[in-house]
């Protein structure tokens, strides 16, 4: 668990940024879930392929100093971004907001905690380590 405030600790902005995002990712598909498999298949396809093609794009050809955090970030976006797009398909989103004012304030409620959890860490990790 130590590992865990010592991440969040060192976390930067832009990584915080990416946090918020999956946050956002992860409210949405909790209100607009639909179990069809073909929707999910897709989306591994399209990370598959995207991914792939991100991966090799920031790419020095050493294996050895591969990320592993950005390589499964690199086929993650992908699906996220396909799989949100399918799920919000004709439901009223402005670009990536729920017509809904009870889903934007819970995807907003949950970045908020998270952030504050990390301002938290930040000013209490000499008493956690």
């Amino acid at each position: 668990m130590k590992w865990l405030f010592q991440y969040f600790y060192k976390i930067k902005l832009d990584k915080m940024i990416l946090w918020c995002y999956l946050i956002w990712y992860v409210v949405v598909v909790w209100f607009h879930f639909d179990p069809s498999l073909k929707i999910w298949i897709n989306a591994i396809g399209i990370s598959v392929v995207i991914g792939t093609g991100l991966l090799l794009s920031v790419s020095s050809g050493e294996m050895r100093d591969r990320d592993h955090w950005q390589t499964f970030r690199l086929y993650l976006m992908p699906f996220c971004v396909s799989s949100f797009s399918t799920l919000i398909k004709d439901q009223g989103f402005i670009v990536v907001i729920p017509p809904n004012i009870q889903e934007t304030l819970v995807a907003l409620s949950c970045c908020i905690l998270f952030l504050l959890m990390v301002v938290v860490i930040k000013l209490t990790n000499n008493k956690i380590a």
